[in-house]
């Protein structure tokens, strides 16, 4: 089974708030809320994907030692593995802003599982709780 490598980030606000994008109609789980991010592309780091998507998506900039690890999700969906290094970030240049047709919601970690989410970031949901 193909094991593809996706880098993800919890943005945290001043209000503790983290940043959830619902994926747009026409891509795989659309509708679904997740953590922003994206495939880690051959011959980059999982902080460099993520410094990349945060910048084609959502317009904002940050840097590698603003990106704290946080914990992980090992998922096995029908066709492949998804191993997805979760990252939290508190400090970026910008205001989000959907670049790619998602929509973007701040939400209180308390309040996560009020948004359907894709089956691999639902583990994660507790870890953020407990951390924030």
């Amino acid at each position: 089974m193909k094991v593809l490598l996706v880098s993800a980030v919890a943005l945290i606000d001043t209000d503790g708030r983290i940043l959830l994008a619902r994926r747009p109609e026409g891509k795989s789980m659309a509708g679904l809320w997740e953590f922003p991010g994206g495939k880690v592309e051959p011959g980059e780091t999982p902080e460099h994907a993520l410094i990349r998507e945060l910048h084609e998506e959502l317009g904002i900039d940050t840097w590698s030692s603003c990106l704290a690890p946080l914990s992980f999700a090992s998922h096995s969906y029908e066709d492949f593995h998804l191993l997805m290094p979760l990252f939290a970030c508190r400090k970026w240049q910008g205001i989000p802003t959907p670049r790619e047709g998602q929509t973007l919601k701040w939400v209180h970690a308390r309040d996560l599982r009020d948004y359907p989410m894709p089956p691999a970031d639902l583990p994660l949901i507790p870890i953020l709780r407990d951390w924030l």
